[in-house]
Formats: C-alpha cells, sequence, structure tokens
C-alpha cells in the first residue's frame, strides 16, 4: 500500500473510531451488549409486524440502525403502548422505542429523547372531506382516539374549545388500538379518526383512499423515544444516537422508506420538563 493511501485508510480509521466514541453508551448495554427497548408493533407505519411475522417499521428499522451504530444486539420487548411508560418506571427497560408525542402530563413520568415533529390529524371517508375542514366541524362528531395516544388528549383538548364555543363536545370514542379505530370509521360507528400526521398519510396510501386526511392539523409537537425519568445517561445516549444517524445518512434513508421525510428534525433534543417542548 503505498504511503498516501495508507495515511488515508489511517485518517479514515481514525475518523471512524471518533464517531464511535461520540456516543456515550451506558453501563447496562456495555455489560450486557444489549440495547433493550419496549415496543408495541401495533401502529403502522411506526412498527409492526410483517407478512413473514417479523417486526418492521420506521422505529424498528431506527433500531437496528442504533443497535449497529453501538455494536450492540437489539432486543426488541413487544410491551402494549399504554404499558411502556409504567414499565419504564418499574425498570423493566430502559428505553421505550415508540413515536411518543412530547406531553406534559407524560413529562411528569419519563424524560424524552426527540427524533421527529408531527401533529394530529382527523382521518374521514371521502365522502365526509368537506364537511370536516376544521376543528369546530369536529364538534358533536363522533372520533375515534387510541387510548392513551395523543390524539386522546387533543381531542379533550378540541372538544373543550368547542363547549366554550356553545357548540355540542365531541363525542369520543376510545379504541385499544389504532387497527380499532380505523374499522370504526370504515364500519361507520365513528365520523372520523385523529392520528398522528405522519402515520395518517402512510393509512391514506395503503387503504388505496378508502380513508383520507381531512384539512387541520392540530397540535403540532415533538415526537421521540422515552426514558426513565432522570436517566441521563440513558437519555445522552439516545441523543448522540440519534444525532450521529443523522449526520451519517442512516436517518434520512429510513424517512425516506416510509414517506416520512417531512416529519424529519436536523437536531435531536432531550426534554424534561415543559418548558422545553417549544424551543
Amino acid at each position: 500500500m503505498k504511503a498516501t493511501h495508507l495515511g488515508i485508510f489511517v485518517a479514515l480509521t481514525l475518523a471512524q473510531n471518533a464517531i464511535g466514541a461520540e456516543v456515550p453508551v451506558t453501563e447496562s448495554v456495555k455489560s450486557s451488549g444489549t440495547l433493550t427497548i419496549a415496543n408495541g408493533l401495533d401502529y403502522a407505519p411506526f412498527e409492526f409486524v410483517d407478512a413473514n411475522g417479523q417486526p418492521a417499521g420506521l422505529d424498528v428499522d431506527l433500531a437496528h440502525e442504533a443497535a449497529k451504530l453501538i455494536t450492540a444486539k437489539l432486543d426488541l420487548q413487544r410491551i402494549p403502548f399504554a404499558s411502556q411508560i409504567p414499565s419504564l418506571s418499574a425498570g423493566r427497560v430502559k428505553v421505550a422505542w415508540a413515536t411518543f408525542t412530547v406531553k406534559e402530563d407524560r413529562l411528569k413520568q419519563v424524560d424524552f429523547v426527540t427524533f421527529l415533529q408531527s401533529g394530529t390529524v382527523a382521518m374521514v371517508l371521502p365522502d365526509k372531506k368537506d364537511s370536516i375542514s376544521d376543528a369546530k366541524s369536529l364538534c358533536g362528531k363522533r372520533v375515534a382516539v387510541q387510548t392513551g395516544s395523543a390524539a386522546d388528549f387533543t381531542t379533550d383538548k378540541l372538544s373543550e374549545d368547542c363547549a366554550k364555543s356553545n357548540l355540542p363536545k365531541i363525542d369520543k370514542v376510545i379504541y385499544p388500538e389504532q387497527k380499532d379505530t380505523i374499522q370504526a370509521v370504515l364500519t361507520g360507528r365513528a365520523d372520523a379518526r385523529f392520528d398522528d400526521s405522519t402515520a395518517a398519510g402512510y393509512y391514506e396510501q395503503t387503504s388505496n383512499g378508502k380513508l383520507v386526511v381531512a384539512p387541520g392539523v392540530y397540535d403540532v409537537l415533538p415526537l421521540g423515544v422515552a426514558v426513565q425519568k432522570g436517566d441521563k445517561a440513558s437519555a445522552e445516549m439516545m441523543q448522540a444516537i440519534f444525532q450521529e444517524l443523522i449526520a451519517n445518512g442512516k436517518y434520512e434513508t429510513v424517512l425516506d422508506k416510509y414517506g416520512m421525510s417531512l416529519a424529519a428534525v436536523k437536531k435531536s433534543r432531550i426534554i424534561t420538563s415543559v418548558d422545553q417542548i417549544a424551543e
């Protein structure tokens, strides 16, 4: 190998080592060699079980890239969305990897590391799109939501706004999983369903127009993974991982695969208090 080529090789090797050194891996990951995460596998396109029975989706793909980055094995613990924050509090897992919307009530229990941004939108049958054009047109309508989701809380907020305007409150119908909210609209048991704007676009595409996104985006907020309240080590590790995946292009590749480029962020943030949400 020529000296010039050797110099380039050494420089690249040092650069790669420096990148790895920038990620502060937690002691639990170092000792176990495993990155353990909680995930529900029930919220496509972020997380689901594919036709071969394997975990798939944007969150799953990013988690695999994260494990590769820190040279760890990925251990995905399937835990329902509503049980993930309690699992963190109980110490069952260190990272709940879902697209959690960063909300005030959740920040009382956990801290977040952001990696996307989004809002809540209404999905309806095509013939109802014109009749549900803004927040006020949702007043008095039956709206299906997944329990514990950001849409659940957004519905309450919009419903209170209806009452303040002397309009009937939203008739919120709660279901355990997003697939149930979809069926509720398709079968006429609900006039609309609330979902994250990023996931809603995916459903509009995969349903071949059976469900469409109505005008209006509500409560635009950051999305992130959750860690136990005060777990600075896990938060800093995840932030460094996201930042490196953004820098090396893996983040963009995964988001493009699922049509989520509009939800991309340039910087991952650790959020521990409400005043940091809008920064």
